[in-house]
C-alpha cells in the first residue's frame, strides 16, 4: 500500500487577491500557515485489473471495469478521475481517500485532495515532482481541468506547508517562506484560534460572484481586493517584525473589507459570533476560505481565550485544536512493488 497525504490550510489575509483576473492585473499576495488537519489517499494494487475509487467523505463509490467503462454509487469523485486521468493510470489499483475535516469548511480542503491524489499518484508512477511542480500540477487539476472558480494560493499552500507569503502574478506564482524571528511562530499558534461553525457553504456559487464583480464597474470590488492585498503585505511585515500583536487589528479591518467582496460571504450567524468573539477578548479574524460558513480564524491573546472559547460555544460554535504543518505534502508509506 502507498499512503499519502497533504495538509490543509489557514489563510490570515490576502484572500481573494489570488484569483484571476486580479491577481494577472494587479498582482496578488496571500499569508498562509499549512495546519495538520490532513486528507488522505490510500492505494493498493487491485489483483482483477480494474480501477477502483472511493471516499468516506463523500461516501461514494466508482469502479472502470476492464472495458474502462465506469459504474459509480454516491458523491462526488471528479477531483480522483482528472488526477487518473492526468498521472495515466487507468487500470490495476483501487485508491481509497479520507479527509480530517469536512469538505465546504474553508480550509483549502478540495486542493488538498488534487495535491494529495497527485503526490501519491505520481510516486506510483517513480515520478518525482518538486513542491513547485505538485502544486502546478493540483491547479492544472482544479483550474484547468474541472474549471473550478477558485485561485492558486490553497494548492501552493498545501504542497510546500509552512508559514509562507505566496505571491501571484501574470507572471506565474512565487512562494515566500517567511524567516521570522524566534518565537514568533510560537507566539502566532498560540494566539491563533480555530473554530468550527457547522455551517457548510457552496465556494463556488460565491467566488463566482467575486469574479464577475471584479470586471463589472456597477458592482466592483476592487478596492476592497487592494485593501485585502495591503493586509496581506503588513501581516507579511509584522510576522517579519515578530510582532504578531498587530496580526489581529489588521484581521478585523480586512474582515470588513471581505464582506463588501460579494454575496454570500457572511450572515447572521457569523456576524453574531464574530461580534461574541470580539466583544470577549478577540482582537480579530475572520471567516476561513471564501465565506459563508466552514471555520472562524480568530486572533486571541492567551488570557482572553477561555472567555472567547465560553462565548463562541455558547454561540453553537466548537473549537479546533491545530498545530502548524512544516513537511507539506508527504508520502507516508509506500510498498508497493514495482
Amino acid at each position: 500500500m502507498l499512503i499519502a497525504r497533504a495538509p490543509t490550510r489557514i489563510s490570515y489575509a490576502g484572500g481573494g487577491t489570488d484569483i484571476e483576473p486580479y491577481s494577472a492585473e494587479h498582482g496578488g499576495m496571500v499569508v498562509s500557515a499549512a495546519i495538520d488537519k490532513y486528507f488522505y489517499v490510500f492505494i493498493a494494487p487491485n489483483g482483477d485489473g480494474a480501477l477502483e475509487v472511493s471516499s468516506a467523505d463523500y461516501r461514494a463509490f466508482l469502479r472502470y471495469g476492464a472495458n474502462g467503462d465506469p459504474i459509480g454509487v454516491g458523491g462526488e469523485l471528479t477531483h480522483a478521475e482528472a488526477a487518473l486521468q492526468y498521472v495515466g493510470i487507468t487500470r490495476g489499483y483501487s485508491v481509497f481517500m479520507a479527509s480530517q475535516v469536512p469538505a465546504g469548511t474553508g480550509l483549502g480542503s478540495s486542493s488538498a485532495v488534487a495535491v494529495a491524489l497527485i503526490k501519491g499518484l505520481t510516486t506510483l508512477k517513480h515520478v518525482s515532482l518538486s513542491k513547485t511542480e505538485l502544486a502546478a500540477a493540483a491547479c492544472e487539476i482544479e483550474l484547468g481541468r474541472l474549471r473550478m472558480p477558485i485561485g492558486r494560493q490553497d494548492q501552493y499552500a498545501s504542497a510546500f506547508g509552512g508559514i509562507n507569503a505566496i505571491h501571484f502574478s501574470a507572471n506565474g506564482v512565487r512562494v515566500e517562506k517567511l524567516e521570522v524571528p524566534s518565537g514568533t511562530l510560537e507566539r502566532l499558534q498560540q494566539e491563533t484560534m480555530l473554530f468550527y461553525t457547522g455551517l457548510l457553504h457552496d465556494s463556488s456559487v460565491i467566488l463566482r460572484d467575486q469574479k464577475a464583480r471584479m470586471t463589472d464597474p456597477q458592482r466592483s470590488n476592487l478596492e476592497n481586493l487592494h485593501a485585502i492585498k495591503r493586509a496581506a503585505e503588513m501581516t507579511r511585515d509584522a510576522l517579519l517584525e515578530g510582532a504578531v500583536e498587530r496580526i489581529g487589528p489588521i484581521m478585523d479591518d480586512a474582515w470588513e473589507a471581505k464582506k463588501g467582496l460579494g454575496n454570500g460571504i457572511t450572515n447572521q450567524t457569523i456576524d453574531s459570533a464574530y461580534s461574541a468573539a470580539r466583544q470577549s477578548g478577540a482582537l480579530g479574524g475572520k471567516i476561513a476560505g471564501a465565506g459563508g460558513g466552514g471555520f472562524m480564524v480568530m486572533i486571541c491573546p492567551p488570557d482572553r481565550q477561555g472567555a472567547v472559547e465560553t462565548a463562541l460555544h455558547a454561540q453553537g460554535l466548537v473549537r479546533a485544536d491545530f498545530n502548524f504543518d512544516f513537511a507539506g505534502a508527504r508520502v507516508l508509506m509506500n510498498n508497493v512493488a514495482d
